[in-house]
């Protein structure tokens, strides 16, 4: 466990509010993304952010800190969406990838390497990208961005957003979704490039087709 961990478990079991209130503020928008991926409505998500809030509160004092505690945090997450993704006849078989996981792509070479210390990210932005802010308002291309990650598949979504949002390493991935590194790669590089097609286009002004 780290230091960090350390004092925040700490904080958390000592019953501190403030720390509790900073957790869920900073990382509940993240997993209800995430929660999403697996049921079939926001408010089942939101229950299930819920139930993962309760789950972490009651389960605290048996945190041995052999992961990191997001970690931990969010394997709850995933087995209670998973759950009641089941019981709402939404499972999705990770196992291996199917039809749905199929989208536009792009060269990996646009992408940084495994060794670069921000391996995944665009070596550089799309075209216009600089001149962005002379022809539309940062918060248009929020929604951009908000859109086209509702829109991917969900398996894409999911592994995107623990990925880019939440901040997993790919092992972490892996272990949360139990899928291999393969199909996470896969998935990653397909969610990142309909990302990148989108909102390129949309700085050069086309027409924007919903990824598929």
């Amino acid at each position: 466990m780290s230091s960090d961990d350390g004092e925040l478990v700490a904080a958390l079991r000592a019953g501190d509010e403030a720390a509790f209130t900073r957790l869920v503020t900073d990382w509940s928008r993240p997993m209800l993304l995430l929660a999403r991926g697996f049921v079939s409505t926001e408010a089942s998500a939101e229950e299930v952010v819920q139930d993962t809030w309760l789950a972490v509160i009651r389960g605290l004092d048996a945190f041995e800190g052999r992961a990191a505690l997001r970690t931990w945090v969010y394997r709850i997450l995933v087995n209670i969406a998973k759950t009641r993704g089941v019981k709402e006849h939404r499972s999705l078989p990770w196992s291996s990838l199917g039809a749905e996981d199929e989208g536009p792509t792009v060269d990996p070479g646009l992408f940084r390497g495994p060794e670069d210390q921000y391996a995944g990210g665009w070596k550089s932005f799309p075209s216009d990208w600089r001149t962005v802010e002379d022809r539309v308002l940062e918060i248009e291309i929020q929604d951009q961005l908000r859109t086209v990650l509702e829109r991917l598949p969900e398996r894409q979504r999911i592994v995107l957003t623990l990925r880019d949002v939440v901040g997993c390493s790919s092992d972490e991935v892996c272990e949360l979704l139990d899928v291999s590194a393969a199909n996470q790669r896969v998935l990653l590089h397909r969610a990142r490039a309909g990302c990148r097609q989108v909102l390129a286009r949309y700085l050069a002004a086309e027409p924007s087709e919903e990824v598929s």
